[in-house]
């Protein structure tokens, strides 16, 4: 099985590594198109999304107040720079991160039906 990382940072099915994850821009395909595997359900919800803007906000805003302080600028500007860091680091960073939960996912899910890919079968009945 490949690696988590490595298939969120290609955006890359979790089970086979090869088909494509998405349709659109952050749109899961219902199927890989290269081994079948059923990703509807494998819904990340806001959590990428949360994920980053906790983590962006730690770092644009002291980039900010750093900004404001060290430089005799307009008030308007540090926030600008801080919200174009965040913009692009949100674009740059939100597909890979949803891949990587999803490879997550799969990874450490419960047999509890389908494919899991956790590795582990389902109870006896």
């Amino acid at each position: 099985m490949p690696s988590p990382l490595s298939t969120a940072l290609a955006c890359r099915c979790p089970r086979c590594g090869e088909g494509a994850l998405f349709e659109g821009f952050i749109t899961v395909r219902a199927r890989c198109d290269h081994c079948g595997l059923d990703l509807s359900d494998h819904d990340t919800g806001d959590g990428p999304a949360v994920f980053l803007i906790f983590i962006l906000g730690a770092l644009c805003v002291p980039l900010a107040l750093w900004i404001n302080a060290a430089f005799d600028v307009a008030f308007w500007v540090p926030a600008v720079v801080a919200g174009a860091v965040a913009l692009g680091l949100t674009f740059a960073l939100l597909r890979p991160s949803k891949a990587y939960i999803i490879a997550l996912n799969y990874r450490h899910r419960s047999g509890s039906g389908g494919d899991s890919g956790g590795g582990m079968a389902p109870p006896a009945a």
